[in-house]
């Protein structure tokens, strides 16, 4: 920095009402021909010896201390401040030096001064007092000698210079400093909107609703208000989120935030629990008759469908509503009694909404209760399968069995899927329980043949969820592996909306699965999308017609018609068909009449322990011819089917 000072042109400022001291100050500050000599001065003394380089000077003139001031404001506007001020102290009629400095002070407080003058009307101590304790005055008496003026403007202009760079420094860390601070507060802003916000939705969080609730309950204090609180639960969410991706989920679960905010005041709060449950907090004071309304806007503004990856798809909410503070004084109440009204409005149908009502409490304890009871009876190993057989129409003949999952709970005793399914659906344990319900059903059926028993098939149900699992084949290769069983003697039976929510992945899936030599079934098949074209394109073995048909087809023709043209649309694919629900003779006989393959329902026997179901087989065995093949070697999947052909 020092060698920089030197080289560089500062400005001087001179203020005298003298106009040849103007020339000596140039000729002292400014002159170019000084230090320079003659020829025969360098004959004499030899060649100049390199000079030392020094501050060079600008020098401007003033004759009054008016002007120089504002030549100073002047320069400083044009960014190029004077560095150093000689300044007389006697210039008639204007103003005086001390006057001078003062003003030019007030305008560029950081310009150097010298005052200059034969004589003074202040002494030291009095311009003291005037200006202050200053390190930027010099006092120098005339007549001067050059060397004083130069060492001052050199030693002056080096300090102001030292001083400005010192100052530009210290702005630009300040700077800087602001820029961190600021950005500082941008992130801890960030930082509490994401702790008090949902960052899927941007809706305020658990955390900020507790809040606003805390306080709305205050202020109802105060006022003697009531207000409510709204808990909705979207329907049938988890299936679009496991049939279309969680991808396609988050998007509809922006779109319903934005859809619930519309159907509220700006002094409302809406917010995200989290999965898909929602709270709108409606402020003081509101009626039930109001409330009701903005739950009645809710359901309609749900009505219209969301595209989601090509698909319309339509959600419809469950909302239950509690109010303070008859329905509760605090916080935890207000929710737990909403959430009450919410399941209350599922159980009468889904799509309502629900007041709380004393009584409502009761059942969601008891949900919440069970699924801490499941998570206990997965570990326990209180799950046990039960056995249903598929009979051949045709010759009554046991053929294979559809394995179906039964809770024995400590208290309850034998529980059926009804009554445990759904809440373990809800709780995320489902994929869990039916990973266990393949490997137990693949251990069973090597465990019978162990035994002694004919070569049966097992079916096992897959939950939609469970179907679009990354791991599923892998699930699927380590249950047949680790029970050492065939893999004919396994099918697999999925709904139809979980085949086709998402085509090209099921053909992928279910291809791997048959290719292992596993049997596919469409269960349940005429009540989902019964597509011609995905019995063609994917690699399917069975249908099963679903019992809603069977029930009604000895009474109803038009059931029947559906039945003989599914059998007729199988068959013609080269599929097995099995209906089930099968509870009388009739059903039977007019299935036989129509080709139906194999039938399964109580008509035959209800689902089975699994000793009790190898006594039936046994006594079924005992009353039936022996069959040269059974059905396993008689029916392949597709496409181990096509292998072995191909082998051949």
């Amino acid at each position: 920095m020092t060698g920089e000072a030197d080289v560089l042109t500062h400005r001087v400022l001179v203020i005298d009402d003298n106009a040849s001291i103007h020339d000596d100050y140039r000729k002292i500050l400014a002159g170019h021909e000084a230090g320079k000599i003659s020829d025969a001065e360098a004959a004499l003394f030899g060649e100049q010896q390199p000079k030392v380089e020094r501050p060079t000077f600008d020098v401007d003139s003033a004759m009054q201390g008016r002007d120089g001031v504002e030549r100073a404001r002047q320069a400083l506007a044009e960014g190029r401040p004077y560095s150093v001020a000689f300044v007389d102290m006697r210039m008639p009629p204007g103003w005086d030096g001390l006057e001078t400095i003062e003003h030019l002070w007030g305008v560029d407080p950081e310009v150097q001064v010298v005052v200059c003058s034969a004589y003074t009307d202040y002494d030291w101590l009095e311009l003291l007092s005037r200006l202050g304790h200053s390190d930027k005055l010099i006092v120098v008496k005339k007549p001067f000698e050059p060397i004083e003026i130069l060492q001052c403007a050199s030693a002056l202009s080096r300090k102001w210079a030292n001083a400005r760079a010192l100052r530009q420094h210290v702005e630009s860390l300040e700077l800087v400093v602001t820029d961190r601070t600021r950005g500082l507060e941008a992130a801890n802003r960030k930082l509490r909107h994401l702790a008090s916000h949902d960052a899927l939705t941007g809706l305020p969080n658990r955390l900020l609703l507790d809040d606003r609730i805390t306080q709305t309950i205050a202020q109802s204090d105060r006022q003697s208000h009531e207000f409510a609180v709204l808990v909705i639960d979207l329907d049938r969410f988890k299936i679009i989120n496991d049939s279309l991706g969680h991808r396609a989920g988050d998007e509809l679960l922006r779109e319903v935030a934005q859809r619930l905010k519309n159907a509220v005041r700006n002094v409302d709060t809406t917010a995200r629990l989290g999965g898909d449950e929602f709270v709108i907090l409606l402020g003081p004071p509101i009626t039930e008759s109001e409330a009701l309304a903005v739950a009645r806007r809710v359901i309609q503004l749900m009505e219209p469908s969301m595209r989601l990856l090509g698909i319309d798809v339509h959600i419809t909410p469950s909302i239950g509503m509690a109010f303070y503070p008859r329905d509760g004084r605090t916080v935890d109440t207000l929710l737990a009694h909403a959430d009450a009204a919410m399941y209350t409005a599922k159980e009468r149908g889904r799509n309502n909404v629900q007041c709380y009502a004393t009584g409502m409490s009761a059942g969601t304890q008891d949900r919440v209760r069970t699924e801490s009871e499941l998570h206990a009876a997965l570990r326990g190993g209180q799950f046990e399968l039960h056995y249903q057989p598929k009979v051949d129409t045709v010759s009554g003949r046991i053929n294979s069995a559809e394995a179906l999952i039964r809770w024995r709970h400590p208290q309850r005793g034998l529980l059926q899927p009804c009554d445990f399914i759904g809440i373990a659906d809800d709780c995320g344990l489902l994929d869990d329980i039916g990973e266990w319900v393949l490997h137990e059903a693949c251990r069973q059926a090597k465990a019978w043949q162990d035994q002694g028993l004919p070569r049966l098939r097992v079916a096992v149900n897959l939950a939609p969820s469970q179907f679009r699992l990354t791991n599923l084949v892998d699930q699927i290769r380590r249950a047949l592996d680790a029970a050492a069983l065939d893999p004919q003697l396994l099918e697999v039976e999925l709904t139809e909306s979980a085949v086709m929510s998402d085509a090209e992945e099921s053909i992928l899936i279910l291809e791997a699965i048959s290719s292992m030599g596993v049997l596919v079934s469409v269960d349940d098949f005429g009540t989902g999308y019964s597509s011609m074209s995905y019995l063609r394109r994917f690699p399917i073995d069975k249908l099963k017609i679903d019992r809603c048909f069977v029930e009604e087809m000895t009474r109803r023709p038009e059931d029947a018609s559906i039945v003989r043209a599914i059998i007729s649309l199988a068959h013609s694919l080269h599929l097995k068909v099995i209906a089930e629900g099968v509870e009388s003779s009739e059903q039977l006989s007019l299935l036989a009449e129509l080709g139906c393959d194999q039938y399964q329902g109580f008509f035959f026997s209800p689902a089975l322990a699994a000793d009790k179901f190898v006594a039936l087989v046994r006594q079924a065995q005992a009353n039936q011819p022996s069959s040269e093949e059974d059905e396993a070697e008689r029916t392949h999947s597709k496409l181990a089917a096509l292998g072995r052909s191909g082998r051949r």
